[in-house]
């Protein structure tokens, strides 16, 4: 069931950022092929080409926060910068960072979807814009949902003459607030219910003064060999007077006297 908040001020939606969301969505659910979520494997760029300047992939490096892997040239524009290794957070106000932090964990955890609409108040050459986010969870090699891939757009809110997909955003950096928000949970498999082991049984032990005799049994036929009963070798004298005490072998010899 999908969740909604709104804050106080309430913003139009974008309608490039929808445009561009729904076209997104539609190819994260053609790679599902059954699964809860693609993996980060299967994303490709060829596949969302007209949505790649406004695309990005998140990576989850602690609870709440997440950072730029790769971003396409409208974000790097609204930051003026290169926005890889950053935090997503740094799009934001600080006043915006917590919810955002909140959406994202959402992503990760449950997991689902994120959607919100965005703001940022017009300045000294900056005009007023309005933006959408956002954020698919994806899975890494290891089957945990540790990526999102997803989309950024802001465009002016009054700017008719803009040009096509490349709207004016004033001076960089933007940072912005959210309007409203969406978590929508995905529908995850049931778990197993372990399977319960099955009980020992015990068997009596035969009592104690109780003996079995071994069973001869007979020879095999194939690879087995006759046996050969062993009979020791014979001693030599030598290692026969090697195993005698000294008392043994005193008892040996015999006196023998000559009269002369």
């Amino acid at each position: 069931m999908d969740r909604e908040t709104d804050s106080n001020a309430a913003s139009p939606a974008s309608a490039k950022g929808r445009r561009v969301g729904n076209e997104l969505h539609a190819y994260w659910e053609a790679l599902l092929d059954g699964r809860p979520m693609p993996a980060r494997a299967d994303i490709d760029p060829r596949g969302i080409d007209r949505a790649l300047q406004f695309a990005f992939i998140l990576e989850r490096v602690a609870p709440g926060m997440a950072r730029f892997r790769l971003a396409g040239q409208h974000i790097c524009g609204l930051m003026g910068m290169e926005v890889r290794g950053m935090p997503l957070t740094s799009l934001f106000a600080p006043e915006a960072r917590k919810q955002i932090a909140d959406l994202t964990e959402a992503v990760f955890a449950r997991p689902a979807i994120a959607e919100a609409q965005l703001a940022s108040t017009a300045g000294l050459g900056k005009p007023e814009l309005t933006g959408h986010l956002l954020m698919l969870p994806l899975t890494d090699d290891f089957e945990a949902v540790t990526r999102a891939l997803g989309c950024f757009v802001a465009e002016p809110l009054r700017a008719p003459d803009a040009a096509d997909g490349n709207p004016d955003a004033g001076r960089a950096p933007r940072r912005f607030t959210v309007s409203a928000a969406r978590i929508k949970p995905l529908e995850m498999p049931p778990l197993r219910d372990p399977q319960p082991s099955p009980r020992p049984t015990w068997r009596r032990s035969p009592p104690a003064h109780s003996f079995e005799q071994p069973v001869p049994t007979a020879a095999t036929s194939g690879f087995a060999e006759s046996q050969t009963p062993y009979t020791p070798r014979p001693k030599s004298r030598a290692a026969h007077l090697a195993e005698m005490t000294p008392e043994e072998r005193r008892a040996m010899f015999r006196v023998v006297r000559q009269d002369g």
